[in-house]
């Protein structure tokens, strides 16, 4: 088994809590930051404790999320594949940005570009995701935004929900830490049944999740995370 005591400039999941040292924590994001105001939020409030958010990366120059964090004091920046001549520059500056934030934790909150598969070898168990359904449900390439909801009310499922997973060189196949389920409606349209999904889970377990790796509490087993008391 094994434990996420992961060590960026000497500092450590498990014994960070008892160090008083903070974890970095980098989150990526395309859209609104909805899921970025919660963590926020979060910390701020005291749910997540012995953390520091040091920096918010969008590839939309346009994305509300940056505007969240620079109003919260979070440095926020743009990089966008349209900005560079080729994926592979895209994904060296994408990987030079991130190193810069040294992060102890990558939070995909909503960030709709394929993440560099040395990020993801050079990160291992230190990102996480959240998507807006009940992996291995309505998941993997081409389902993302209102398309999982689509689908979803399309099969006619009764219950539906969000899943916090680590992110390994699959779509959304990466061990899964927490999930969430909420109840579809009768009368729910893709959109309602999106807001209700963010309010009732993806709200509520992607800061349970950031606040149990930052209290060391995660450890991971083949494909099985284990939540420690």
């Amino acid at each position: 088994m094994q434990d996420l005591c992961l060590r960026t400039n000497l500092r450590c999941a498990t014994g960070c809590a008892g160090m008083g040292i903070s974890m970095r924590i980098a989150v990526m994001v395309s859209g609104g930051g909805t899921n970025l105001q919660a963590i926020i939020d979060s910390v701020k409030n005291g749910m997540i404790t012995n953390t520091e958010l040091v920096g918010v990366i969008s590839n939309n120059k346009n994305a509300y999320a940056l505007t969240r964090a620079k109003e919260n004091g979070i440095d926020a920046k743009c990089i966008s594949p349209k900005d560079y001549e080729s994926r592979e520059v895209f994904n060296q500056e994408l990987l030079k940005a991130v190193d810069a934030y040294e992060p102890d934790l990558i939070v995909l909150a909503g960030y709709l570009v394929v993440i560099p598969p040395e990020m993801i070898k050079k990160y291992k168990n230190r990102i996480i995701n959240i998507h807006p359904s009940l992996i291995p449900s309505f998941c993997g390439t081409g389902y993302y935004g209102l398309k999982v909801h689509e689908a979803a009310l399309e099969r006619g499922v009764k219950v539906v929900g969000a899943t916090v997973h680590f992110v390994d060189e699959g779509t959304d196949t990466g061990p899964i830490i927490l999930q969430k389920a909420v109840e579809v409606l009768p009368d729910d349209t893709p959109e309602t049944l999106q807001r209700r999904i963010m309010e009732q889970a993806e709200w509520k377990i992607l800061p349970q999740a950031v606040s149990l790796f930052c209290a060391g509490k995660l450890s991971v087993n083949g494909s099985i995370v284990t939540i420690k008391e």
